[in-house]
This record gives structure tokens, C-alpha cells and sequence, in this order.
């Protein structure tokens, strides 16, 4: 009987030690997977400059659009009368 409860006894501090151990690693690790203080300011940083990109994209778009639109040949528009004249078509 003595043995048995020695037996017992011995299983449930290794497996309260084991406990233990294990709980402190849950801790470590809930800790180094937490979220920086500035994460709002890191992401909000990060939309501006890519806002910021685009928008330099599309300003140099839109000059090379305007260079080649001011290099165009100096052609005229048709009049009404020769947008109405379709029989040749």
C-alpha cells in the first residue's frame, strides 16, 4: 500500500512540474507574439507611402499623357456637316 501511494504521489509532482514548465512557455511565447506599441503608426505609415507612390505614378502618367497630347498632329475636327455625311461608308 505504501508503495502505491509513493507511486502516486511521484506521478503527480512530475506531472505538476511538467505543468509548470509548460505554463511558462505559454507565457514566453504570448509575449513575443504580442503586437509592437506603434503598430498603428507603422501601418499608417505604410498607407501614406504607398499612397504617396501611387499618386507620383499617376502625376507621371499623366505629363507623359499631356507631352504627347501637346506633340499631336495639328489636324482639325470634321464639321457637322462632314460628320453627317456617311454614304461613303
Amino acid at each position: 500500500m505504501k508503495k502505491l501511494v509513493f507511486a502516486c504521489l511521484g506521478v503527480s509532482t512530475a506531472l505538476g512540474l511538467a505543468a509548470c514548465s509548460n505554463n511558462q512557455d505559454q507565457v514566453n511565447n504570448a509575449e513575443l507574439n504580442q503586437p509592437g506599441s506603434d503598430l498603428n503608426a507603422l501601418s499608417g505609415a505604410a498607407a501614406n507611402d504607398a499612397a504617396n507612390s501611387e499618386a507620383a505614378t499617376l502625376a507621371d502618367q499623366q505629363a507623359e499623357l499631356n507631352a504627347e497630347n501637346a506633340t499631336a498632329d495639328n489636324t482639325t475636327n470634321p464639321t457637322d456637316a462632314q460628320e453627317q455625311n456617311v454614304s461613303g461608308m
